[in-house]
């Protein structure tokens, strides 16, 4: 069993930065892709980004790709998004998200286990 917790939300300004973490534990990390997903008021979960295991491999929703980079340290079990630019649009609540053995995905199905997730707040 896998524990994801979340950190780094908070409230800023459009074109503000946040990045935000994930801290695993109960599990080797290394066995796990990981996603970031959010949520916004009033609509569904969608996805933002995703890593491989090993971190060669990264992928981004249209909306925030040139803006935000997923990264992770497995000798922290440790996962980050880095958010640049930010919009209004932006605001939503953040969750990440761990795939045992399996790739780097951008259906929720994929995952197996998920943190509460952490507010995001963009002013404009």
């Amino acid at each position: 069993q896998v524990q994801l917790v979340e950190s780094g939300g908070g409230l800023v300004q459009a074109g503000g930065s946040l990045r935000l973490s994930c801290a695993a534990s109960g599990g080797t990390f290394s066995d796990y892709a990981m996603g970031w997903f959010r949520q916004a008021p009033g609509k569904e979960r969608e996805f933002v980004a995703a890593i491989s295991w090993s971190g060669r491999s990264a992928y981004y929703a249209g909306s925030v790709k040139g803006r935000s980079t997923i990264s992770r340290d497995n000798a922290k079990n440790t996962v980050y998004l880095q958010m640049n630019s930010l919009k209004p649009e932006d605001t939503a609540v953040y969750s990440c998200a761990a795939a045992r053995y399996g790739s780097a995905s951008r259906g929720v199905y994929s995952y197996d286990y998920w943190g509460q997730g952490t507010l995001v707040t963009v002013s404009s």
